[in-house]
């Protein structure tokens, strides 16, 4: 794929369109110890994720924001817009599936409120922060494209969850860009960028990773999962063997390290067009009032 050069100016090097889908999922009924078969300390392994996600994406909205008045590039413009709208329904249906952590006790409102205050005392220069957000899109951008081309990852998941988780990793794939083109173009250099933008990537992934598996040993441990190995053993399994989510993230995790990376290297999840197909299927079913259920075959 040809991009464009780096130039003092912003452009856009989408490779598709991309907008907000104003979408819904009924979640908030689910189980949320088990609503994913491989198990409890699975099921909490996203709920830790998904907890982070409300006052994450907020985060990156406004790392992002910050810049939109000096882009003058018309497409990238539109990008920006659509990011940040994409972004804040990422925010809205998570809290969904929070509300419900929080209903059972898993403390999920003071999870967030802890990643919030956490934000706040972050005191870096705008350039850093929109670092850390090129940071997060990048890995959840390739464990969006991980779970799109695994189905298994969401076997046997109730249908409301799964269409969400898959929706999630689509719109991070169709968005993965925007924050990277608008850095790239606000940059001081193309050696102090390079050096940033990795630099912010080991510290991006050691605060969210650590944070995260603080959550999920509290979640873990509210329903007395501590000291289950085999479900210890499960999850391991789940993140490194088979399906493998961890180990499948491990190569393009480390691209972002190359001096030429850019996040539209290399292909497309398999699954991308039946997904993005579905996700437009159920956004204009619910704007014409109507409902259906998600259609796993085309979302797998």
């Amino acid at each position: 794929m040809s991009l464009p050069p780096n130039t003092e100016q912003a452009v856009s090097t989408r490779v598709l369109d991309f907008s907000m889908r104003n979408v819904q999922f009924d979640v908030a009924n689910c189980n949320p110890a088990a609503w994913h078969p491989a198990g409890l300390h699975v099921t909490h392994f996203f709920n830790a994720l998904s907890v982070r996600f409300p006052e994450g994406e907020k985060f990156f909205i406004n790392s992002v924001r910050h810049y939109r008045e000096r882009i003058t590039d018309p497409a990238l413009m539109a990008d920006i817009e659509a990011f940040i709208g994409q972004e804040a329904m990422h925010g809205r249906a998570h809290r969904g599936l929070n509300g419900a952590l929080e209903r059972a006790g898993y403390g999920a409102d003071k999870m967030e409120q802890e990643l919030k205050a956490q934000i706040k005392r972050m005191k870096m220069p705008p350039l850093f922060q929109l670092s850390v957000t090129c940071a997060a899109e990048h890995f959840t951008a390739i464990m969006s494209a991980v779970v799109l081309d695994t189905p298994e990852i969401l076997d046997g998941v109730d249908a409301e969850l799964a269409a969400m988780w898959r929706w999630h990793a689509l719109e991070e794939t169709e968005h993965k860009a925007v924050a990277y083109d608008v850095f790239m173009s606000m940059r001081k250099g193309p050696v102090s960028g390079y050096l940033l933008r990795c630099t912010m990537m080991v510290l991006t992934s050691l605060s969210f990773w650590l944070n995260a598996l603080r959550n999920l040993v509290r979640m873990v441990h509210r329903d007395g999962g501590l000291g289950d190995l085999r479900g210890w053993g499960r999850l391991a399994r789940f993140l490194f063997t088979s399906p493998g989510l961890f180990s499948k993230m491990f190569r393009p995790y480390m691209a972002y390290f190359k001096p030429g990376f850019h996040p539209w290297q290399g292909p497309q999840p398999a699954a991308f067009e039946a997904v993005r197909r579905d996700a437009d299927l159920r956004t204009a079913s619910q704007q014409a009032g109507a409902y259906p259920a998600p259609t796993q075959k085309a979302a797998a």
